[in-house]
């Protein structure tokens, strides 16, 4: 294994995060990234004096071009747009998950959808992957005074945006179990009773499956649609607790194929919105995972 190799292979994790979180597609982030390998191998070795650098700007830039056709395509995208989860790696330590939680979740990324290319990328350098402004700059080609322009105003815009909740992992951790307990149960009241009364659903179907064109308001009308779901399907309804994005979450199982993936985010008394991904595009690779193909 040569020095460009090894150093690869040492930073991928790095740009495979890089690459995920300014295009919320685990597919589009692994092509980028095996794109940058295939540049840093034809590229002269000897002209490129600092390695890791050179794969972040290289990664960046990819990301930047492919973000651009991606905005294009999703302004026709059939219904509402989620991001595609990733499954985390359990293996991590609470601080690390905690950490990880606080910038990639499904709800982050959605936000960062409101950013351009050039403003996402500096802010993901700046703020998540804590580069220098001069890293930064060499990463998106701009002066060092326009990147701080970028990330000052991304922060702005993105102020009122984020998730308006801190809530403790455990205290999370506790709602979807609880959540999921009385999904399972087919308990009208008790999942009304853990729904926000202002409580939002967002669901992605792409056009493949029937999804909400818009989201679905109301802490009740949300626990009708999962109580619906149970007594339509009785026994055949699965839920099952999993790591996405950092966070947890619930896979919902139909006669064992994996129908949805949820996140939620939770003020810590109450859910206060559920993101539904059942786009099957989106589910490949955690029903590969978790058996639900």
């Amino acid at each position: 294994m040569d020095d460009a190799t090894r150093a690869f292979d040492k930073l991928r994790p790095r740009l495979q995060g890089i690459a995920y979180r300014m295009l919320g597609s685990v597919a589009e982030a692994e092509d980028v990234v095996q794109d940058a390998w295939l540049r840093l191998h034809s590229a002269r070795q000897d002209a490129i004096e600092n390695t890791e650098a050179w794969l972040v700007a290289v990664t960046t830039r990819l990301a930047i071009d492919r973000l651009r056709a991606a905005k294009v395509q999703r302004e026709h995208y059939a219904g509402i747009w989620l991001p595609e989860p990733e499954i985390s790696n359990s293996a991590q330590s609470p601080e690390q998950m905690k950490e990880r939680a606080d910038d990639v979740s499904v709800a982050f990324l959605m936000v960062l959808e409101r950013l351009t290319p050039e403003a996402r990328a500096a802010f993901l350098l700046r703020e998540v992957f804590d580069a220098d402004y001069d890293e930064v700059a060499s990463a998106i080609g701009k002066s060092e005074t326009a990147c701080r322009q970028l990330v000052s105003r991304a922060k702005i815009q993105l102020r009122d945006e984020r998730p308006r909740f801190a809530v403790p992992r455990e205290i999370h951790h506790r709602l979807v179990t609880a959540f999921a307990q009385a999904v399972e149960a087919g308990d009208f009241h008790a999942i009304n009773a853990l729904l926000a009364a202002d409580a939002q659903l967002i669901g992605d179907g792409g056009g493949k499956v029937p999804s909400f064109g818009k989201p679905l308001e109301g802490g009740r009308r949300i626990a009708q649609l999962f109580f619906a779901a149970s007594r339509r399907y009785g026994p055949a309804v699965r839920v099952e607790l999993a790591l996405l994005n950092g966070q947890w979450a619930l896979l919902r199982f139909i006669n064992d194929e994996l129908e949805s993936a949820q996140s939620f985010e939770t003020d810590g008394e109450r859910i206060v919105r559920i993101l539904v991904q059942r786009n099957p595009d989106k589910l490949v690779r955690i029903a590969t995972a978790f058996g639900g193909c």
